[in-house]
This record gives structure tokens, sequence and C-alpha cells, in this order.
């Protein structure tokens, strides 16, 4: 019985379409990451700006009733987040692990000061149709059950940043491989001295891609507040940043790959909720691990570290990756 329910829902729509609602929140900071360390600079502040962005998002549309603003703001916030890590890690040549670091504990740190001061004490701020981002029916198709009735519940009735994480994802993978621009930012990250020779400004290069991975962030820190949750609490990111980093990592920093992972880690992070409504195996000493709320909460995590130690086979990064860059000079 067991086994049979977990083989209908490994093909349901039931985990397939939040399952791909939780990959796209990923790939928008995945996508981040992507484009700063093609350019040179590593960025594990992701889980700072989205947190920043998630916070301000549902603040300003709380006060706005504009879920437009609310997003902008969200975007510039992270944008913001990011141009602080670029301009240490770039203009002051600072250890970009540690200033990305310091950015997520101030990130941290910051809207939880800043929380019960715009809640009115509440430390919570939970929001409601119309300040939440809406889903959208594209269906066009037949609802009845079968293959059609599954493209529509996953692909056709997401969120509107699926679809924008979609057109984001088409738009990096078409800008690193197949203009200059992109051979410009892969060269800055792979030989900057080269780049730098060849007249490309390697400081702009590097900014422009670390602030974008700040607006990818923030874009999906407002995803998270105002289209998945539906409210903001302290820390609710909870470490989805750092899964977007290892995702970007198992897709050796190529869009598409990148997206796979986004969705084996969206996947997995569905799981802990569909499990518990799993009939029980008739197993006693497995039963209780397999419903246990904590315990399957690892399960994404468990996929992370899995990742990391080399699951995928050993990954290479842009070979000036995380390397500071003087002009002129090294």
């Amino acid at each position: 019985m067991f086994l049979s329910e977990l083989g209908k829902l490994l093909i349901s729509g039931d985990l397939w379409g939040p399952g791909l609602q939780f990959g796209a929140l990923l790939l928008l900071p995945a996508l981040g990451g992507v484009i700063s360390e093609r350019s040179g600079v590593v960025n594990v502040a992701m889980e700072g700006m989205m947190l920043t962005g998630a916070f301000f998002g549902a603040i300003v549309v709380v006060d706005t009733h504009s879920v437009l603003l609310a997003v902008l703001v969200a975007m510039l916030t992270g944008g913001m987040m990011a141009l602080v890590h670029a301009f240490f890690a770039i203009q002051f040549k600072a250890d970009q692990i540690v200033s990305g670091i310091a950015i997520n504990i101030a990130a941290l740190g910051l809207t939880g000061f800043l929380l019960p001061i715009f809640t009115n004490g509440e430390g919570v701020a939970t929001l409601h149709a119309p300040l939440t981002l809406p889903n959208l029916d594209l269906a066009f198709l037949d609802h009845s059950a079968g293959v059609l009735g599954f493209i529509n519940e996953v692909f056709l009735q997401q969120n509107v940043i699926f679809y924008i994480s979609i057109a984001v994802l088409l738009g990096m993978q078409y800008l690193l491989f197949h203009t200059n621009i992109g051979l410009r930012i892969r060269s800055v990250g792979e030989h900057p001295q080269a780049a730098d020779t060849a007249g490309i400004n390697v400081r702009l290069i590097r900014y422009l891609c670390v602030i974008t991975s700040g607006l990818l962030s923030g874009l999906a820190g407002a995803f998270l507040a105002l289209g998945v949750a539906h409210i903001f609490n302290p820390n609710m990111t909870e470490g989805r940043g750092f899964i977007a980093l290892a995702a970007m990592i198992f897709g050796k920093w190529k869009p598409w790959n990148t997206a796979l992972a986004c969705l084996i880690f969206g996947l997995g992070t569905e799981l802990q909720y569909q499990f518990p409504l799993l009939p029980t195996t008739g197993i006693g000493i497995i039963d209780t691990p397999l419903h246990s709320t904590p315990l399957l909460a690892m399960i994404p995590y468990v996929l992370t570290i899995l990742v990391l130690v080399g699951l995928i086979g050993r990954a290479v990064a842009p070979a000036a990756d995380g390397l500071p860059y003087e002009p002129g000079g090294e």
C-alpha cells in the first residue's frame, strides 16, 4: 500500500506542481550566483539578499497595497545588499566568502530588528489577497485527467514569478553563451588580465554581475513572502540561499544544469510535505521517522550535502572565481 501510494505521488501533480514552484524560488538566486561567479566574484550572500528582499517586499505591500511596487523594492534592496558585497569584494579586495557571510548575518539582524517596529510589535507580517503575487491560469487544454490534466496542473497554473524565472533562465542562457556581452563576462571570470588587455572593464563587469545577482535574489525573496508563504517572519528563508548556491555548483555554473538542480531540490522540498500524507508502511520502526516533520525537513538539506560532497563529480569553477583583480597589476 505504501509503495503503491508513493509511486502515484512521484508522478502526480500534487508533487510536481509545488515542486516546480519551489524550484523556481531557488532558480532565481541560483542564476544570480551563476552570473556573479562567471564574472569572478563568489557570492554566498544570496541568503541575506533573499531575506532582505522578502522583508521589504512584505512591509511595502502592507503599507502601500501595491504588489508591483513591493516587488520592485524587494529587488532594489537585494541589489543594494549586492552592491555592498561588490564594493568590499572588488574595491577593497576583501575575502569574498567573509564578506558574503557578513551580509547574511547583517540581513538576519537588520530584518529581526526592524520587523517589530514595522508590525507594531507583532513580530510577523501576514499577507492576504490582493496583497500577494497571483497564480496565473494559462490552461487552454482539456482539464480532464491524464497527461493533459497533468500539464494543466503542473505547468499552466503557476505563480507569475514562475514564468518570469523561466524567462530569466532562457535570457541568461542566451546572454552568457550567444552574445558578446556573455563572452566578456566569461572572459573576466576566467582570465581578467587578458580581458583587461583586450579593453574590457573588469571591475565594471563584475559590479554589474554581482548587482544582477542581488536583484534576482531580491526577486526570489519577494516571491517567497508574497507568492509562496504569504507571510514574513524572522529568518523565513531558512537556508534557501545556500541551497541555491549548492544548485549552482551542482549545475557547474551553467544555467540549464542549474535549473535541473533546482528542480531536484524543489521536488525534495515538496516531498517533506507530502510524505506525512502517505499511508504507513506497517513497519513500526520505520513509520515514526517517515512521518516525523523535523526529520522530513532535512530532505532538501541532505540533498545539498550529497551534492557538495561530490556525488555529481568534481565541479570546476571559473578560473578567476574568488580572486581579486588589480587593473594593471598582479
